[in-house]
């Protein structure tokens, strides 16, 4: 009889602390969810037809259970008051998990293109200033002659703040400078996210300019990828979904994000960047960044070939 009810108290226990485990995931995955849906921010109908693909409505879903390649557009946006200001950084990510790759590289900000939608030529961060992440999306579509799956936009704070939570970046610096108050030694460097931010705005000090800032981002956005996916608890993801869901916004779902995390962990650890080229040319004495069609083509076949 005692035995019976031993078991009897010891089943009801497990049965307690099972209800309790569960309830708490639940109520892990819902505060996770909740901070994804803060940041999820899907792109407006397209009201023409994309000279990309044809969509016409938005972009099609990825298979991602089966690791389908993507194109992904990250913007890093220099917001003001009362002003939507610029895409300060423009960025592309051509993930393949079949070459276990991601293939990455910096559209100057300064380039010479067709802005769609606004019928001007113009610098192609602008396309932001007249259009938000639809304008700058389809102008990108245009640009590379292929489609962005997905986007990304952060502000200056997010950008920082998520460096933080990855626990910080390591660098390889070719020279030193001084900006913004920060002193950056030539060599290996590990950066938080406020000196990370200085690192990545620095241009008119650099010999190559603008490219020469672009390489350091790309640098340290390769190594934001690598920290991200050593995420691996529900705890890391909500702190750095609820951190940062003020200053991101993506299109990128909450599930397609954890499949992200379950599918594509490992591709995205290997990072290859490359440069787009042009010269710079004034028109009525404005800077432009003047890119061929030839090169224009290059980046396009070089996208194509990565994604399979």
């Amino acid at each position: 009889m005692k035995l019976k009810l031993g078991i009897k108290i010891t089943l009801a226990v497990l049965i307690f602390m099972i209800a309790i485990v569960l309830g708490y995931a639940i109520y892990l995955y819902l505060h996770v969810k909740s901070a994804a849906d803060n940041i999820y921010e899907p792109r407006e109908p397209i009201k023409q037809v994309s000279i990309v693909d044809n969509r016409g409505g938005g972009r099609f879903p990825i298979d991602m259970e089966n690791q389908e390649p993507f194109n992904a557009l990250i913007l890093g946006v220099d917001e003001r008051a009362n002003d939507r200001g610029r895409s300060d950084t423009m960025i592309v990510l051509s993930v393949n998990p079949a070459q276990k790759s991601v293939l990455m590289f910096n559209i100057p900000r300064d380039t010479r293109t067709s802005i769609v939608g606004h019928g001007t030529e113009d610098k192609i961060n602008h396309a932001y200033a007249f259009g938000g992440v639809n304008m700058s999306v389809q102008t990108v579509e245009q640009f590379l002659g292929v489609p962005m799956d997905y986007y990304l936009k952060v502000d200056m704070e997010g950008f920082a703040k998520v460096i933080d939570l990855v626990g910080g970046v390591d660098v390889h610096n070719s020279f030193a400078f001084e900006y913004e108050g920060h002193r950056f030694e030539k060599g290996t460097l590990h950066l938080d996210g406020a000196s990370a931010l200085g690192f990545s705005r620095m241009r008119y000090d650099d010999p190559k300019g603008d490219l020469g800032r672009n390489d350091r981002q790309r640098e340290i956005i390769k190594q934001v990828l690598k920290n991200t996916v050593q995420i691996s608890t529900v705890f890391q993801l909500e702190s750095l979904l609820g951190e940062v869901s003020e200053h991101v916004k993506t299109d990128i779902s909450f599930d397609e994000m954890k499949q992200m995390l379950s599918n594509y962990r490992n591709v995205l650890e290997h990072v290859e960047s490359v440069e787009i080229k042009g010269t710079g040319k004034k028109i009525d004495g404005v800077y432009y960044y003047m890119v061929e069609q030839s090169e224009k083509n290059r980046i396009h076949q070089l996208i194509k070939e990565h994604s399979g």
